[in-house]
């Protein structure tokens, strides 16, 4: 039996994103939720970049095309 470890939520203030990670929402799905605010789905297609209202996370879109 294995157990996975979940990711901290919450513990950046800043995140790059990937289109394939799209729809972005915070907390993401990789971070845990048991201490985290509910999730908030944030617009980032439009301008690459989104604040997260409940906790002031930053997301950048990162370019697919530039690696």
């Amino acid at each position: 039996m294995s157990s996975i470890e979940p990711q901290p939520a919450n513990t950046e203030r800043r995140y790059e994103v990937t289109r394939a990670q799209l729809p972005l929402s915070c907390p993401t799905p990789e971070m845990a939720l048991w201490n985290s605010h509910p999730r908030v789905f944030l617009p980032i297609e439009a301008t690459g970049w989104a604040k997260c209202p409940y906790c002031s996370a930053e997301y950048t879109l990162k370019d697919s095309a530039g690696g």
